[in-house]
């Protein structure tokens, strides 16, 4: 279980720095927009208030807290799973990733209301309205990771 602790604080702890020096320190909340390698990687300002691509979006404090309520829920819940049974370390990692993207998110929608999303990456002709954040992408990696490396047949 180690491996998860120190994989979710490592994650948690990447996402709030780049947040806080992207949001805040380059001032992308103000400015909205910087083109860093363009079309393959810009930085977008967007305060998601729902869950990926803010879909179940609302501007309602009930609907926020409904969201941390249910990142906490499921950080718990895997968390309590993986301590449980006996997972190779890549589980570990998976779920470490999982937890630590879900508290990076949920102190956000603590701390300004929503999420701060700001990587937008578009390629060959297909201009991506999204933007996402380290967090997004530890929590799409840890749950695929997840899916792939855990169940009975692939315990130690």
């Amino acid at each position: 279980m180690r491996l998860f602790g120190i994989t979710a604080l490592l994650v948690f702890a990447l996402d709030q720095a780049s947040k806080l020096y992207i949001v805040q320190g380059l001032g992308l909340a103000e400015r909205l927009r910087l083109d860093v390698w363009p079309p393959y990687l810009n930085l977008r300002m967007a305060w998601n208030r729902g869950v990926n691509f803010g879909l179940l979006s609302n501007d309602t404090d009930l609907g926020r807290w409904i969201l941390i309520g249910v990142a906490l829920a499921i950080s718990a819940g895997v968390t309590v799973w993986l301590m449980r049974g006996a997972h190779r370390p890549v589980a570990l990692v998976a779920g470490g990733l999982l937890v630590g993207g879900a508290l990076g998110n949920v102190v956000d929608r603590l701390v300004y209301g929503a999420v701060a999303d700001f990587l937008n990456m578009s390629c060959c002709g297909i201009d991506n309205p999204y933007a996402f954040n380290v967090a997004d992408i530890a929590i799409f990696a840890g749950a695929l990771g997840l899916v792939a490396f855990t169940g009975r047949e692939n315990t130690p």
